[in-house]
């Protein structure tokens, strides 16, 4: 148990970000106990745009500035994975084509004007909602940062569970849908909920509810777009899960700036 919980950090951390990380497992048991450390993957990313950010934010940056730094280190910290997945994953949705073609038209390289509007929307909501956060000090604007962070990966957790199929036999979206058990997936969210309140006391009295609240609204968020592409396309792709995860950092972050 341990070495398999040992290769599961490895493939979380090595497929969901760029870190020095090498991926010695690469089967279906190994990508259920990765997806289930995605959020532990999400708490490192998030640490690090945060502390980016506040820094920028304590160096006199001003809260803009610091707001796009945070945006971008998850950006750099995938490749920009997540997010071409949001792209493709509106084009193929936008192009209102059956299954085939939609699944078709993700797999190219370019990306067509519903990726760009979802890109240029999704970023400057992201950006939007760290800048009031910074605004009212590092601490709220880091907090913000990681706690969209985790909730945005463990999005892709529940996203993997049994029961979900993979739209094509092939890539990423093959190997870890359907992976993980259902009673695992809501065990983890249950965990990463009430661990994502416990730090929102920090900001306030009510901060834990509000924190709280808003990993459930990322979630909510993420099964909306998740159950509308398993309609469109049949099952899950690599691209989708990159949809999920941006929509659930991004809703998050919506939830937070709605309770300021």
């Amino acid at each position: 148990m341990t070495s398999l919980n040992s290769h599961g950090i490895r493939f979380a951390f090595g497929t969901l970000t760029v870190l020095p990380v090498r991926v010695t497992r690469w089967d279906r048991t190994t990508a259920r106990s990765g997806m289930l450390c995605a959020p532990l993957a999400g708490l490192v990313v998030g640490l690090l745009a945060a502390a980016l950010g506040s820094l920028s934010l304590l160096a006199g940056s001003g809260p803009l500035l610091a707001a796009v730094a945070s945006v971008a280190v998850p950006a750099a910290l995938t490749r920009g994975l997540h997010l071409d997945g949001l792209a493709d994953t509106a084009d193929g949705l936008g192009s209102g084509k059956p299954a085939e073609d939609a699944l078709r038209i993700m797999k190219q390289s370019d990306i067509g004007p519903f990726g760009v509007i979802t890109l240029l929307l999704v970023l400057l909501a992201q950006v939007a909602v760290l800048f009031e956060l910074y605004g009212e000090g590092w601490a709220h604007g880091a907090l913000g940062t990681v706690v969209a962070a985790v909730a945005a990966r463990l999005a892709l957790t529940l996203a993997s569970r049994q029961g979900v199929p993979a739209a094509r036999p092939e890539g990423l979206g093959a190997t870890v849908a359907g992976t993980v058990p259902a009673g695992r997936a809501l065990l983890a969210a249950v965990a990463t909920v009430a661990l994502c309140a416990a730090a929102g006391t920090l900001s306030g009295p009510l901060g834990a509810l509000h924190h709280g609240l808003a990993v459930l609204g990322a979630l909510a968020a993420a099964e909306l777009l998740l159950r509308h592409c398993l309609r469109r396309f049949g099952g899950v792709t690599g691209d989708v899960f990159g949809g999920v995860e941006e929509t659930a950092a991004t809703a998050a972050l919506v939830v937070l700036a709605l309770g300021g």
